[in-house]
């Protein structure tokens, strides 16, 4: 095999505030990888009490958010008035379609005590014929994801489907999400049944059929072939592809879509307070200036 042809990436890291985000895509040379348009790698970080994470009440159109914590917990709320606490391994997919407005704050008990934070956030863009859906979001218990093991390496499957399984998660179009856990010298093949896939490192070295790929950057394998992934350390990995999108996304604040004039009419509504409120949670963030 070609391993010439893996193109690995870095990602970029943003300081917001009390932890970091390392923003993988989108990027310049990298927009998207199946259906994914937007990932972000939240901490590792650690809040003394009475510290948190306060992302006030924002909108969303045309994608859906998936949430998944290594550590930690976060709470969703939002405007269909759900209101949700996500803990190490749940799965939080929240579909905005033709609109939705969300917090995610520290829960109480969490913000007292003080807790060590570390998980991902990732949007998936809904295909064209969904991009205006009812809004909905689905909370997914750790222990409803299916997990397995291949060569040492327990896998669990937060989205799609994978090695002959299928997650619980309801999707829109093609694709998957792994979790993978390595012990010490272990490594597994993925095989080639989705189109578009790539491999996130989080804590140490992964080896991608001979290409090292560091913490914080992201490989893109190319279609058609199986990949052996290993390591010789005991470490994370985030595992997502799928078939490609059905033409290029705009994306613009919190807002992505096939049209920029719906953009545009996305920014007049959070502007003239046409989106909903998510109840009990009064503050907002404002649109931008750009």
């Amino acid at each position: 095999m070609n391993t010439h042809t893996i193109t690995v990436l870095d990602s970029r890291l943003h300081d917001l505030g009390g932890f970091s985000v390392r923003r993988v895509i989108p990027q310049r040379s990298v927009r998207h990888v199946g259906p994914f348009v937007f990932f972000d790698h939240i901490g590792p970080a650690d809040f003394p009490a009475g510290q948190g994470i306060d992302v006030r009440p924002h909108p969303h159109i045309g994608l859906a958010t998936v949430t998944y914590l290594f550590a930690g917990a976060l709470r969703h709320r939002d405007s269909l008035d759900n209101d949700q606490t996500i803990r190490p391994g749940d799965v939080n997919w929240m579909t905005a379609g033709r609109g939705i407005v969300h917090s995610e704050r520290t829960p109480d008990a969490e913000r007292a005590a003080g807790q060590h934070m570390h998980g991902i956030q990732i949007w998936v863009a809904l295909p064209r014929d969904f991009e205006e859906t009812e809004p909905s979001f689905h909370h997914h218990a750790a222990a409803d994801l299916p997990q397995f093991e291949i060569g040492g390496v327990r896998l669990r499957l937060i989205v799609g489907d994978a090695f002959v399984r299928h997650s619980p998660v309801r999707t829109f179009s093609p694709m998957f999400y792994l979790a993978a856990d390595f012990a010490a010298n272990t490594r597994f093949e993925l095989p080639a049944e989705h189109e578009e896939r790539a491999v996130y490192a989080t804590d140490a070295v992964l080896d991608v059929c001979g290409v090292s790929v560091n913490p914080g950057q992201i490989a893109l394998l190319p279609a058609g072939n199986p990949f052996e992934i290993g390591t010789g350390s005991a470490t994370r990995a985030l595992i997502l592809g799928g078939a490609p999108l059905d033409g290029e996304r705009h994306l613009w604040w919190n807002f992505v879509s096939s049209s920029p004039e719906r953009i545009e009419r996305a920014k007049a509504d959070w502007v003239e307070g046409r989106f909903g409120r998510v109840r009990g949670d009064d503050e907002f963030i404002p649109l931008p200036d750009r």
